[in-house]
């Protein structure tokens, strides 16, 4: 009987190892590949190495071949030069999803397939894959919703979909962990990683500075009052309360003589403002209309004044809203009806419905 080769991005994780597992028992024939993405020596608590060492543990005890191979100039190129510029314009990216379209789903696809001879790739990703009526594949929500990594995945055509397998579509992450302990793995209990994998989330600033020029410069109340200094707007993201810098004022002290938290508003790139606000539910928060760019579709498009469900970032709920395209440009206007609370310039919008994802775009400014 002819077994399909698979090879699995493993990255060192309890998913992508587990997901190697799950293959090889329905009897694929599983290579392990772990993608190198960044040079040690160019960051800060770098991890790959580590990351390197549990993968290959992980693969001995799964019984498959592991290879590694360096990406890191094509990350370069394709995610991390558009990473800066989003971040030197004001804006705030996620790199995620373009490491995803770009690199796990294009540069190591290509790779499996004409230097492995891939018939498939697989990941660790939670999410779903089915082939509708029509032969077109639809990319689904995961059976566990705390999970559901969807929304970093709408960028995948149908291409990739095709030649993808998503083995924990329908497991529970707890299911996973088990999994991994009644298997010895040594990242039975290894946290996931989120954002950017081989930066510390501590470090980011200081990883940051070393690629962006910036200058502080004042921050004010929306009515205009400077109290303080920021280091550079590209450290500040809008709805952001920790790390500002403010610490309590008293002049702007509640009842009970406790400070009331600061929350980033706005960024004036002209002028190099940074504005902040000390009530949550102030309405300068809130927009119920965003404009979105950069669009892709999974299938097709929906028709005009569409009602689907809508996250402006990942983990947000699900909202109800209304599509309305650009013709003339790659483009489209989402009406909420409900306002939505701190609306990222640069973050995607990703759009669904019920449980399909269709695709989304980036986020350009809000109303």
């Amino acid at each position: 009987m002819f077994k399909k080769k698979v090879v699995v991005g493993m990255s060192g994780g309890v998913d992508s190892s587990v997901s190697s597992w799950l293959l090889k028992q329905q009897g694929y024939k599983v290579i392990g590949l772990f993608m190198k993405n960044w040079e040690d020596n160019d960051s800060i608590n770098c991890t790959s190495r580590q990351d390197w060492i549990d993968a290959v543990s992980a693969a001995d005890i799964i019984g498959i071949d592991i290879e590694i191979v360096n990406f890191s100039s094509e990350y370069k190129k394709r995610v991390f030069s558009n990473f800066l510029y989003e971040y030197k314009a004001g804006r705030t990216p996620n790199p995620d999803i373009f490491c995803n379209s770009e690199i796990k789903f294009k540069v190591f696809l290509d790779y499996a397939m004409r230097y492995l001879n891939a018939d498939l790739i697989a990941t660790g990703h939670y999410a779903q894959i089915k082939k509708n009526n029509n032969g077109k594949f639809q990319l689904l929500k995961a059976f566990d919703l705390s999970k559901d990594q969807s929304y970093f995945l709408y960028r995948l055509n149908q291409n990739q979909l095709a030649h993808t397998l998503f083995p924990l579509g329908k497991i529970k992450k707890s299911h996973v962990r088990k999994i991994a302990i009644n298997l010895k793995l040594s990242n039975a209990m290894k946290k996931d990683s989120f954002g950017i994998c081989f930066i510390g989330e501590k470090f980011f600033r200081n990883w940051l500075s070393k690629y962006i020029n910036y200058k502080p410069g004042p921050i004010k109340t929306i009515d205009g009052k400077i109290i303080g200094k920021h280091i550079g707007l590209c450290f500040y993201t809008i709805g952001q309360r920790k790390g500002i810098g403010l610490g309590g004022i008293k002049s702007y002290q509640n009842n009970s003589g406790k400070s009331k938290p600061w929350y980033v508003v706005h960024k004036d790139i002209i002028s190099n403002t940074l504005y902040v606000l000390q009530d949550r539910n102030h309405p300068y928060l809130f927009s119920s209309i965003l404009l979105a760019e950069k669009i892709t579709w999974i299938h097709k498009e929906p028709p005009n004044n569409f009602l689907l469900n809508a996250k402006i970032r990942y983990n947000h709920k699900d909202t109800d809203c209304f599509l309305y395209k650009n013709f003339k440009k790659n483009s489209f206007i989402l009406k909420f009806n409900t306002p939505q609370w701190a609306i990222t310039p640069g973050q995607s919008v990703v759009l669904y419905n019920n449980n399909i994802c269709i695709g989304g775009g980036i986020i350009k400014k809000s109303y």
